[in-house]
């Protein structure tokens, strides 16, 4: 009798963790908890793309463009964050609602599982649906952002952010239904791992469109064809933005495994992150050297773009390259970037921040270069992605450019231009103490 309490008092942990024991996560949860957790992690990676682009096109434009570009980039976002929920996610991941199969998703706005799951029966082998809308939202909001910079200063504010809304609405979600979305790209075998087509050479294709339908700056091309430079107010603030985009491709390219529910996955992870670094390396050093050459000095905007075209061209496959073969990857993408400026000049296609270089050229040759380390690519399938997605993209978005400009009027007048959007647009400026006004 007298052992009889301290033997239950030992026994009382035991009997708390068997209690316990039936609610000990499986192995399913586990996994739908840590892909869920990446996603949101990788999610705001991403998100903070979007102050490198607000900072890099700042930097790049002049100083009376400044708050225009800002204020550009802050409600582009935002309107991405609510057409994508209302039309563009259904369309882009359907499932088994297909409009017209393999072609067109589904119409409806996107719902999210209930609070604490209560009564609902979730896929434990992916992740959470809000992780999952919440991540895909970032890369719809980053091919509207490339459309911003190289449209800048002389673009009208509204026209531009009702095509934003076409583009993260329909456009791209459409075309990313192709691949991402189980459609017909897909399968025919289409391999772009986290978007040098399906993201950037979209944002690039659109941006192309606009700034032939929109003409180049006042000044910017003599008659005699002769290009004259137009310097961006502040090169720091560009500098800025590059790093805060390179720091958010580890999300961009690392989410995009879309599994972190085993060692292999994590492994995986590690890998792309390490490929995605150097690949930048590669396009920054490239540009470095390759300025030096042809002008007899480095140019830093072009490194910066460079880097950009690194990361751009190693985003269609950063898994299964080597650190080697990734860095030479990232290295052609800043080369391309070099030689690409100066070919839209020779066109008097004024794109102010190197935009269509970096993320269309860049993606073309990004999702080019995937069969050069993935066997289960073909240069046969990805070339025909690539037109499909280009013309889909140029002919849409030249309809919405065009109806726009007969609508609305796309660009700003003469007297506006001069003295700048900022004032002319907005009634404010960026800079004000340093204002000739």
């Amino acid at each position: 009798m007298k052992f009889a309490l301290p033997a239950a008092l030992v026994a009382a942990p035991g009997l708390g963790l068997a209690q316990e024991a039936d609610t000990t996560p499986t192995n399913e949860d586990i996994g739908f908890i840590f892909t869920t957790f990446m996603f949101l992690v990788a999610g705001f990676l991403v998100f903070w793309m979007a102050a490198g682009f607000s900072m890099l096109e700042a930097g790049l434009v002049r100083g009376k463009n400044v708050t225009m570009q800002l204020t550009k980039n802050v409600s582009l976002f935002s309107l991405a964050a609510i057409f994508y929920y209302l039309i563009g996610y259904n369309l882009m991941y359907p499932g088994d609602g297909w409009s017209m199969d393999g072609i067109l998703g589904a119409f409806g706005w996107a719902s999210m599982e209930p609070v604490g799951l209560e009564g609902a029966d979730p896929d434990l082998t992916y992740a959470s649906v809000g992780s999952d809308f919440f991540f895909q939202l970032m890369f719809c909001a980053t091919t509207a952002s490339i459309v911003s910079g190289a449209l800048a200063e002389r673009i009208k504010l509204w026209p531009f952010l009702f095509f934003v809304i076409a583009l993260t609405a329909l456009i791209y979600p459409i075309q990313a239904s192709w691949k991402w979305g189980g459609g017909f790209l897909d399968n025919m075998g289409f391999l772009d791992f986290a978007g040098s087509t399906v993201v950037h050479s979209v944002g690039g294709w659109a941006a192309l469109t606009g700034a032939i339908i929109l003409g180049p700056r006042i000044g910017k091309y003599a008659k005699d064809g002769k290009v004259t430079p137009i310097p961006g107010s502040n090169l720091t603030l560009a500098t800025l933005g590059m790093f805060i985009l390179w720091l958010g491709w580890f999300g961009f390219n690392g989410g995009s495994q879309l599994y972190m529910d085993t060692a292999g996955n994590v492994a995986d992870i590690s890998r792309i992150f390490a490929n995605t670094n150097t690949a930048a390396a590669g396009g920054a050093i490239a540009a470095l050297i390759l300025t030096q050459l042809r002008y007899g000095k480095p140019d830093l905007t072009m490194i910066l773009n460079g880097a950009l075209a690194g990361l751009v061209s190693i985003t269609a496959e950063p898994l299964t390259p080597s650190l080697g073969v990734a860095t030479l990857i990232g290295a052609i993408g800043g080369i391309l970037v070099v030689f690409a400026v100066p070919l839209l000049d020779r066109f008097k296609i004024d794109d102010v921040v190197g935009a269509i270089p970096v993320h269309l050229v860049a993606g073309i040759w990004g999702t080019l270069a995937v069969p050069l380390t993935n066997g289960d690519a073909s240069f046969g399938v990805q070339i025909t992605s690539i037109v499909v997605v280009g013309v889909f993209v140029c002919v849409t978005s030249a309809v919405v450019w065009l109806i726009l400009n007969a609508v609305l009027g796309l660009r700003v007048d003469e007297e506006t231009e001069i003295n700048g959007l900022d004032m002319g647009e907005l009634g404010m400026e960026a800079y004000p103490e340093f204002s000739k006004s």
